[in-house]
């Protein structure tokens, strides 16, 4: 089955998607408009059963793999299955914290792809990578929680169809550091939600899910809108963590499959001094790394798919970990080399080039920065069995 939906996708993919690329960017990043044929692709995938493939219960993290491969080709090509970020990890979310009443008014329309949403957690004043940090104020007051703080690099919020955020504060201040903050479902349309700005990164502009700073000035939302338990919001976020972490690899590696077709293409059809670039040791050499650390990078996502399946983010999450340090730098410098290969070009907008290298450095600060992912993974290493002096490993003289 798994083959088959991949060879579906893939069609799908090549006779649908990819020929319309042109004319995506012409209307999305140049005219700043909607796509007017994306409806009309998202009903089609529909049809032939190849939407939301990614949400719980349909695939495993293993059986989605090689789909989201072939949908990180492109940046707009997951919106076409409804498997884009961040809805994907919402979804995952509501599935697993929300209330009936709560998927039926959010869930459900996010599975439709009637509405977008964003997850806001990142403020501009603390180290967010100690999610500790986190002080945007959720006060109960009577029915309703009030809601005040500012959040930035808000992936989605900036999207114009974004309904709702889960919006990650503090409302028990007193409590035990990991037990202070809540996770809240606050409609985007809720009075003294304001939009500050849309932001970029390296110059790199996310036109699928927008990135935004969001103020919430005295916002008030109904005390239903809890997601999970008071003091729980940890809890009920880390369940998306791991999807989010692996999904994002995923179609890092569809990415980077890109820029090594564009690499082959260029290198064929470019001369200096006399020869073909193909033909430079320096080329070749590029390429063949490229090509080995991409397929290194695949079997530790493959991994960690399968032991996230198997055994859940609790056992898997150093996996999870290793391959949100290990595929981001390996996208980093595959962009890299296609940007030397490609010269100016490389950097122009009229190739995804130097898109892949900010998205890639990005993807080493969001979702948890290589440091802290490092730490831990390092943390879980068993301590020395020996000196180095006594190790039967080593077999200099000993003095004693």
């Amino acid at each position: 089955m798994t083959a088959d939906l991949c060879r579906a996708v893939e069609a799908f993919f090549d006779s649908e998607i990819l020929p319309r690329h042109r004319d995506w960017v012409e209307h999305v990043v140049r005219r700043r408009e909607p796509a007017p044929f994306l409806a009309g692709l998202q009903a089609r995938a529909k049809e032939l059963g190849l939407w939301n493939l990614a949400v719980p219960g349909r695939l495993t993290n293993l059986d989605f793999a090689p789909l989201a491969e072939v949908m990180g080709r492109l940046p707009w090509a997951p919106e076409v299955f409804n498997c884009q970020a961040p809805d994907v990890p919402n979804m995952v979310m509501l599935a697993h914290a929300a209330t009936q009443e709560q998927k039926a008014r959010w869930l459900n329309p996010l599975l439709e792809g009637r509405i977008r949403s964003a997850f806001a957690m990142t403020e501009p004043d603390v180290a967010s990578s100690d999610a500790t940090n986190i002080a945007t104020s959720l006060r109960r007051e009577g029915e309703h929680w009030v809601v005040n703080g500012r959040k930035w690099y808000i992936t989605g919020a900036g999207h114009p169809d974004c309904a709702f955020a889960i919006v990650v504060g503090v409302s028990r201040p007193e409590a035990a550091r990991t037990s202070r903050h809540s996770c809240l479902i606050v409609p985007m349309e809720a009075p003294g939600v304001r939009i500050l700005r849309g932001l970029r990164f390296m110059g790199w502009e996310d036109h699928v899910a927008p990135i935004a700073e969001i103020e919430f000035r005295d916002v008030r939302v109904p005390a239903a809108n809890l997601l999970g338990t008071d003091g729980g919001g940890f809890a009920a976020a880390q369940v998306r963590l791991g999807p989010a972490r692996l999904h994002h690899c995923m179609r890092t590696l569809g990415l980077c499959e890109t820029l090594i077709e564009l690499m082959m293409a260029r290198a064929a059809e470019r001369k200096a001094f006399g020869r073909a670039l193909v033909d430079y040791d320096a080329t070749q050499q590029a390429i063949a790394r490229s090509r080995i650390e991409i397929e290194q990078a695949r079997l530790l996502v493959l991994r960690t798919a399968e032991r996230l399946d198997r055994d859940g983010h609790d056992a898997a999450w150093r996996d999870v970990s290793m391959i949100k340090v290990a595929v981001p730098e390996m996208a980093q410098r595959i962009a890299d080399r296609a940007v030397q290969l490609f010269g100016a070009m490389g950097g122009s907008d009229d190739a995804p080039i130097h898109h892949a290298f900010a998205m890639a450095r990005l993807l080493r600060i969001a979702d948890g920065p290589d440091e802290v992912h490092l730490r831990q993974i390092f943390r879980q290493e068993p301590p020395a069995r020996w000196t180095v002096a006594q190790s039967p490993y080593v077999t200099a003289p000993r003095l004693d």
